[in-house]
């Protein structure tokens, strides 16, 4: 038994009823009645796996069996990530951000998009899902629904208006704010409009979860901002997908937890979460300048076949740095294509832009535009930018958590989709020894409840609901590649969700436990 707490392992029967953990009996020899009894033997039992920055919005309602996520012990997805998701939304909204992120979510044909609030979504998450899911309302839907797709200020009725719409959602269940501060039209908010916004978010007890400023040249700066605002604002801060990617942060990871480390002696509230891989993913359109994706995707769509703005967008993108690409100039050498839209343009998935410009004699520019003019900007991307040394000192920080920041679409999505949760604890438990077994379940399991304020979930304690995962920690391995990403994992036995098996003896069963956890006064539980 590994209880999520982050004590030491121990021998224990576990009896649950109802969806609860009724009992933990160390007197094993002990015998029991039950209608069914799983041989637990040289397996660990643990909390379900917390998976705190999901992109699963859309696919786990589209694709309701959610095999990825269950599959790994995922037994709770954080939803509405990166500024960037479905609820609250209007129609003008909606229509906007199914092609904006269509690479994050897919756009399934026929999809019934039949809500509007946050409590609507989430009660359509009840209908039926295969894990449980909290949400973040997403600030830059807020700012696109109310100021638009530009570049501008908000007015103070229209701030108003954002505060109401994050006071509302929030009120409905979410359990914080998200924000996309290199995407837009999040990214057009100032220090002044967030604080403001984050005011509303503490006042409830909620956290705030940024994708910040910049991940690469001004990474440092971007996440001290991310600090300070949410230290006027007076709330809880997790630094999702925290990484120190890019040539400029080569072996810098010790700058930022000291940062990290200083806010926290001085009474700070922060976590952080990350992944087990090198390559990042998002979108092609992610890497262009914030200017050229004013006013939304027509008007994009338009720069990028005018010739004055493709030469500038080009100059800026290969010698400047832009700010999607997190004041980098890009090389085309570390963006592969991932997956397409348009299956015209299938043969591009797995090669970089420059492998594909060598082989049709085009400039790397002109690859990179076609793409997404004949994608219609639904292109996905794996971005070859991480250090491995950076992501082991970020992993093993005394505030880490899980979370996958999975893209479950696409050709060839990126292997995190399937296999995070096993990477931790093969590679860089069992393999590398960054973690050990017990930390690393805390890390997954304990520590993100505690963020999350959960009520009587994210432990093996009696009383507590029976989301479980029983695994072998000699078996347990990622399977999945960057070649073959839909693979799942091996040594993962068995998984509960509310007490129901979602994958029993390795095999996905029928059923969709899961249900939608609402922030509340006293925690986040289900109403």
């Amino acid at each position: 038994m590994i209880d999520g707490t982050g004590g030491p392992a121990y021998d224990a029967d576990v009896t649950v009823e109802g969806g609860v953990i009724t009992g933990i009996h160390r007197d094993t020899a002990r015998g029991y009645v039950a209608h069914r009894v799983i041989d637990a033997e040289r397996r660990v039992l643990s909390p379900g796996f917390i998976d705190m920055h999901a992109h699963s919005d859309i696919q786990i309602l589209a694709q309701p069996d959610h095999t990825a996520k269950v599959s790994q012990g995922v037994t709770l997805e954080v939803l509405g990530q990166d500024g960037l998701s479905f609820a609250p939304i209007d129609g003008p909204s909606r229509d906007t951000l199914r092609r904006q992120i269509a690479g994050w979510n897919g756009d399934p044909a026929g999809f019934a998009y039949d809500w509007d609030t946050v409590g609507e979504y989430l009660n359509r998450l009840d209908h039926g899902i295969a894990c449980n899911a909290a949400y973040l309302v997403p600030q830059g839907t807020l700012r696109l629904m109310v100021v638009g797709s530009d570049d501008v200020r908000a007015t103070p009725d229209q701030l108003q208006q954002m505060e109401t719409l994050l006071s509302v959602g929030l009120d409905q269940g979410a359990v914080g704010m998200s924000s996309g501060l290199t995407y837009p039209p999040g990214m057009f908010a100032d220090d002044d409009e967030l604080v403001a916004l984050l005011r509303v978010v503490a006042a409830r007890g909620g956290y705030y979860s940024p994708h910040h400023r910049s991940y690469g040249a001004g990474a440092l700066a971007a996440y001290e901002e991310m600090i300070e605002v949410c230290r006027a604002a007076g709330c809880a801060l997790h630094l999702t997908h925290a990484t120190m990617n890019f040539e400029p942060n080569k072996g810098r990871a010790g700058e930022l937890l000291q940062l990290i480390d200083d806010a926290l002696d001085d009474g700070a509230d922060i976590t952080l979460d990350t992944y087990p891989y090198l390559p990042g993913s998002t979108t092609l359109s992610a890497i262009l300048p914030s200017w050229a994706t004013t006013g939304g995707p027509d008007e994009l769509l338009r720069r990028l076949q005018d010739p004055t703005a493709r030469d500038r967008i080009g100059h800026e993108i290969e010698h400047v740095g832009t700010d999607g690409c997190h004041g980098c100039v890009t090389d085309w050498r570390t963006i592969q294509i991932s997956g397409v839209g348009n299956p015209d343009l299938a043969d591009r998935v797995g090669r970089t832009i420059a492998e594909i410009a060598a082989a049709s004699g085009e400039l790397a520019t002109d690859v990179f535009f076609d793409l997404l003019v004949r994608d219609k900007l639904a292109t996905t991307i794996l971005q070859h930018v991480g250090h491995e040394e950076n992501v082991q000192a970020i992993m093993a920080h005394r505030t880490h958590c899980g979370g996958s920041d999975a893209i479950l679409v696409g050709d060839r999505p990126h292997p995190r989709a399937w296999g995070t949760f096993p990477r931790f604890l093969a590679r860089y438990v069992r393999e590398l020894g960054v973690l050990d077994l017990v930390d690393c379940v805390h890390h997954l399991t304990g520590r993100p409840a505690a963020r999350l304020r959960l009520d009587r979930r994210g432990l093996v304690r009696e009383g507590y609901a029976a989301d479980l995962v029983l695994f072998d920690p000699d078996r347990v391995n990622d399977t999945a590649t960057f070649e073959q990403p839909r693979q799942q994992a091996d040594g993962i036995d068995w998984v509960f969700v509310n007490g129901r098996a979602v994958i029993e003896t390795g095999q996905r069963t029928d059923q969709l436990p899961g249900r939608a956890l609402r922030r509340t006064d006293e925690g986040t539980k289900p109403l």
